[in-house]
């Protein structure tokens, strides 16, 4: 799947802003209309995968929130998005490529970070669909096995660890060593 960079959905923004803003998070399902943008994120991810190798990439969260009450009959206008954006970016320079993300939840959809993908310009609103976020190995992206080495071993197969050997005491105390009474011990 293509992931389109901060830039790319910016420009896309800036194409239309006049049309109102929706987001489709799963089919026939949209934010509400009252829907609020909370904040941006800017992240970079460092990380280390299964292979060993050291990942750097940086994303750009815009989180949504949708209020108790439904506040409006429309969405946002898309100019409106910008001046939120413009804020942001008067504080916290914003990197045109990184990964955008949207973060999105209510009562019945769990919240998640999803990619946006199609986005379409119908009628008098700009609709932005998202795609669920995913999981994967890096190191089969680039050809590998997850982690195999030279030996041949997995560093995702469980290790068989060597069982630790358990030194005993003898706890017993010698019955001379025992307090007795007037034995001065006490």
């Amino acid at each position: 799947m293509d992931t389109l960079t901060w830039g790319e959905f910016k420009t896309q923004l800036q194409a239309n802003p006049e049309l109102h803003l929706q987001f489709q998070y799963e089919a026939g399902k949209f934010v509400d209309t009252s829907f609020h943008i909370t904040e941006i994120k800017l992240a970079p991810i460092v990380s280390v995968d299964c292979g060993g190798v050291m990942n750097k990439w940086t994303e750009v969260i815009m989180q949504l929130w949708e209020p108790g009450e439904k506040q409006s009959e429309r969405s946002m206008k898309v100019d409106k998005a910008l001046s939120i954006i413009a804020v942001v970016e008067k504080m916290l320079p914003l990197d045109t490529a990184a990964t955008v993300k949207i973060e999105f939840g209510n009562s019945q959809f769990d919240t998640r970070q999803m990619f946006p993908s199609m986005i379409t310009a119908e009628n008098d609103t700009l609709t932005v669909n998202l795609t669920p976020d995913f999981v994967q190995c890096k190191a089969q992206t680039r050809g590998g096995t997850c982690g195999t080495n030279e030996k041949g071993e997995e560093c995702c197969t469980p290790a068989v660890a060597e069982k630790p050997k358990v030194q005993l005491k003898n706890l017993a105390v010698a019955a001379e060593s025992c307090c007795t009474p007037g034995g001065g011990c006490c």
